[in-house]
């Protein structure tokens, strides 16, 4: 399947979801998250804020920033994204795209081996993924390659091969949970 088709395929089945459908994977996968080796290693996770139908990632920064990390999420100045220490999730507003951003500035995080959280439409096994088109984890990754990776994903995104381009960065982890629709 080309990239357009699959798009479109995970898309509708994200549109399809509840959610009570989201809630139920985010929970799940906000435990999974907490055990994996990269996580307990992180002294800083480079999240995101959810958007749409994606993986609701704030309780699981909320519980980092409890567990004694720093938690930084993105904002998108013109075609360049930095990512921004965040403590107070109320202090957000919609910014590129829409997509809820960080209202501050700065200050801008600085920690080269924070664990960035990446979001996506689909994934493979080998951690080959698909993006939303902006290409600006792919351009951050580039520029700070020590990053470990990990992406939160519902079951239906992860499928067997995904074509790659030279600049595709692979996530170093994948893991996804049931989100209880049919699994392609």
């Amino acid at each position: 399947m080309e990239k357009s088709e699959i798009r479109a395929m995970i898309r509708a089945k994200k549109r399809a979801m509840t959610e009570a459908q989201i809630e139920k994977a985010s929970r799940e996968l906000g435990n999974l998250f907490r055990q994996t080796s990269l996580y307990e290693r992180a002294k800083t996770i480079y999240g995101y804020l959810p958007y749409n139908q994606e993986v609701r990632t704030t309780a699981m920064l909320e519980q980092a920033i409890k567990d004694g990390k720093r938690v930084a999420v993105p904002k998108v100045f013109g075609d360049q994204m930095k990512f921004i220490y965040l403590e107070d999730f109320t202090q957000v507003a919609p910014g590129y795209a829409k997509i809820p951003e960080p209202i501050a500035d700065g200050p801008v995080a600085d920690d080269p081996t924070a664990l960035v959280l990446m979001p996506g439409l689909a994934f493979d096994l080998e951690g080959h993924r698909i993006g939303y088109g902006g290409g600006f984890y792919d351009k951050f990754l580039a520029d700070e390659p020590d990053h470990p990776t990990l992406a939160l994903c519902y079951g239906f995104q992860v499928v067997s091969h995904l074509q790659t381009e030279r600049f595709d960065i692979p996530v170093d982890q994948v893991i996804w949970a049931d989100a209880g629709q049919e699994e392609s």
